[in-house]
């Protein structure tokens, strides 16, 4: 029995470095500039060859323009990610700009992939996360032009314009990839939709109030 004991935490140690190490958590080139054509299905994005490679791969222009915030939210995110920058593939970074209306509100949302930091260039927000179960405790602060707020991975977050006028924000992002959780569209608007009797019950709410909020998304 000892033997087999001893035999079975060598496997289990064996099988424990083999996933640890299954990966290289440093770049191993000094870059892999993403290829959108590429058929080759991988955990990111496929390298272009390093011979085709052109400036343009590591650019981006345009943040300096105010985004459309005329919806109903009332803002407006222009990301550079890897879809839009193909040179920050395996990078582990990225960024945003984020325009809000008077009173705009950029709405609950998680980023699965990433820690987000923010730092307001116009306006005033009010900014927040929430913190995992048990406690879901609100963590709130207004701020101001020049400063700096931190949103930890996957904690789902919001920004509110309290002006009266525009507000500007720019992020950075811990991923070449973040991505992007709304609440209200996750839980209200997917596809397929999920079933308004378990959403009732989920939110102690009327069947009607729930087929209310799907309509809305």
């Amino acid at each position: 029995m000892a033997n087999e004991m001893c035999h079975l935490i060598s496997l289990l140690t064996l099988a424990f470095f083999c996933l640890a190490f299954a990966f290289d958590p440093k770049p191993l080139q000094d870059f892999c500039v993403a290829d959108p054509n590429s058929s080759v299905f991988i955990n990111g994005m496929a390298c272009k060859n390093p011979m085709q490679i052109q400036a343009n791969d590591f650019y981006f222009r345009g943040l300096n323009l105010r985004g459309n915030t005329s919806n109903p939210f009332g803002f407006m995110v222009q990301p550079v990610t890897v879809a839009q920058l193909p040179g920050l593939n395996t990078l582990g970074i990225s960024m945003v700009r984020i325009d809000y209306a008077p009173w705009g509100i950029n709405p609950p949302h998680t980023h699965p992939r990433a820690t987000e930091i923010i730092t307001v260039l116009e306006g005033t927000l009010q900014v927040g996360f929430i913190t995992s179960y048990p406690e879901y405790r609100l963590i709130t602060k207004v701020l101001y032009k020049g400063d700096v707020f931190v949103f930890p991975v996957g904690l789902v977050h919001f920004q509110q314009n309290v002006g009266n006028k525009n507000a500007v924000a720019i992020g950075a992002l811990s991923s070449q990839n973040p991505g992007a959780i709304f609440v209200g569209n996750a839980v209200f608007g997917s596809n397929p939709t999920i079933s308004s009797d378990i959403l009732a019950k989920a939110f102690q709410v009327d069947k009607k109030v729930v087929d209310l909020l799907k309509a809305k998304f």
